[in-house]
């Protein structure tokens, strides 16, 4: 008979900690294939290491990399505005509003950036003269549209359409998630749509806005190398005509990606830090953004 049934203490249980064999194989795959990597990153040939330390710092390179920062800059200010001006549209009471703003979305969303870039690039088969006058009508300044339109704008104008028809749809969503309670009290308070919007609704609704609007901003810093189809120097695109004439097609690829790397991670500090001051106030936004970046919130 047990000390516990005798009324005895009972005895120490004895606690045997669970096994994890799942973890430790997963953990040894990982350092083995981490050890691999590291292996042919210092005896592969092809990488030809001394040869992307030649152009990392070039003049050619650095300028590819100041026009894909102006072309991401450009592509997000002018997406962001246009993409409100859509999103109101396409909550606007006016169903002639909402069916265009519809049809933009449609076009835009539903066509390849590449195919899109590659249509404004050649615009000038499309439109060759520009004029301004009376529609149906006389003309009094025609203007050839080659001599007015050039590659840079023909790649900022691509980017800018094709993104203010996604920021759009991420604007409306925020607007959307802010309490119609707010602007019923604004009206009350004897305010206009627009200053409702202005004043009221968009600050609130930038806590839903800016995390995906961050996401936005480093895939638009990547699709930036599409404009090649234009063409224009940015820096994938300077890095094929430096291959072009060197050969070292897997240097300067791996070369570009390691500018992309550097620029995309100086963006995610800053959305995270921009993150960070709209989350003021919410304790949801601020729990899910401590998580997600491991308590560093």
């Amino acid at each position: 008979m047990s000390e516990t049934s005798t009324g005895g203490r009972p005895e120490a249980i004895r606690a045997v900690p669970v096994r994890h064999p799942g973890r430790w194989v997963a953990a040894a795959v990982i350092v083995v294939l981490s050890a691999m990597l590291i292996n042919n990153l210092i005896t592969n040939q092809a990488y030809n290491w001394s040869e992307q330390w030649k152009y990392f710092l070039s003049p050619p390179v650095l300028n590819g990399v100041r026009n894909t920062i102006w072309l991401t800059l450009v592509a997000m200010v002018g997406g962001v505005g246009f993409g409100i001006v859509l999103a109101l549209m396409r909550m606007s009471p006016n169903p002639l509003m909402r069916g265009a703003a519809w049809l933009y979305l449609w076009i835009f969303r539903g066509t390849p950036l590449y195919t899109q870039l590659l249509i404004w690039g050649n615009i000038g088969a499309l439109f060759p003269q520009l004029s301004l006058g009376i529609p149906f009508g006389p003309e009094f300044v025609t203007l050839q549209t080659n001599a007015l339109y050039s590659a840079a704008m023909a790649a900022a104008l691509g980017l800018v359409l094709n993104e203010a028809a996604y920021m759009a749809e991420i604007i409306r969503a925020g607007i959307l998630s802010v309490d119609p309670g707010q602007q019923e009290a604004s009206n009350a308070l004897g305010m206009t749509r627009m200053q409702t919007m202005r004043r009221v609704v968009l600050p609130q609704a930038m806590r839903v806005i800016v995390p995906p609007t961050g996401n936005e901003a480093i895939s638009m810093l990547k699709n930036t190398s599409l404009v090649a189809a234009v063409p224009y120097l940015e820096l994938t695109f300077t890095a094929q005509t430096i291959y072009a004439s060197t050969y070292q097609v897997i240097p300067m690829l791996i070369m570009v990606c390691i500018w992309y790397l550097i620029l995309s991670s100086v963006m995610m500090i800053g959305q995270f830090y921009l993150e960070r001051y709209y989350a003021k106030g919410s304790t949801t936004a601020r729990m899910g953004l401590k998580a997600r970046l491991g308590g560093a919130a």
